[in-house]
């Protein structure tokens, strides 16, 4: 902790961090370009043990939960919904699939976040500060790579490499 501040205020700088970084990091994201998107990185590259998506479904139950979640994509001009997909066209689902790659990007962002927290919050509440951005933002993680999954496989079987 480098600045010393009560807990309730550190509370509420906590929570003001990680809105305003959702915020940013949400319109930020909205400019990116389809090219951009459509490449996976270091953090959203679907590993073979994830089997295309199928892991989380069979360790999380992913589809049982993952319409509950909030959908913030088209919160911004510009932004997409990932509620639903559209249409089983190759250019929409190609879309679609860089839509996940977009909202997972923004995730671990968010989440990348956590340690300013450490400035103004005690270690046990900067703990917290890591579990609740690890806790709020895997679930939506964890969606963006079960989806971009069975995306692939739809897309590979179509448009083979």
């Amino acid at each position: 902790m480098i600045v010393t501040i009560g807990d309730g205020w550190a509370v509420a700088l906590s929570s003001l961090t990680w809105f305003m970084t959702s915020l940013v990091v949400g319109k930020i994201a909205v400019t990116w370009t389809a090219d951009r998107v459509a490449r996976t990185g270091p953090f959203t590259t679907i590993r073979s043990w994830e089997h295309g998506g199928s892991f989380w479904q069979r360790h999380l139950r992913v589809r049982r939960w993952k319409g509950r979640l909030p959908e913030a994509g088209a919160f911004f001009a510009g932004g997409t919904s990932k509620a639903h997909v559209g249409s089983r066209d190759t250019a929409v689902l190609r879309t679609f699939r860089g839509e996940t790659v977009r909202a997972e990007r923004v995730h671990w962002l968010i989440m990348a976040s956590t340690p300013i927290h450490f400035v103004w919050c005690r270690p046990t509440l900067a703990a917290f500060m890591v579990v609740f951005g690890v806790g709020f933002n895997a679930p939506f993680i964890v969606v963006q790579r079960y989806n971009r999954g069975r995306l692939d496989k739809v897309l590979s079987r179509r448009e083979p490499v």
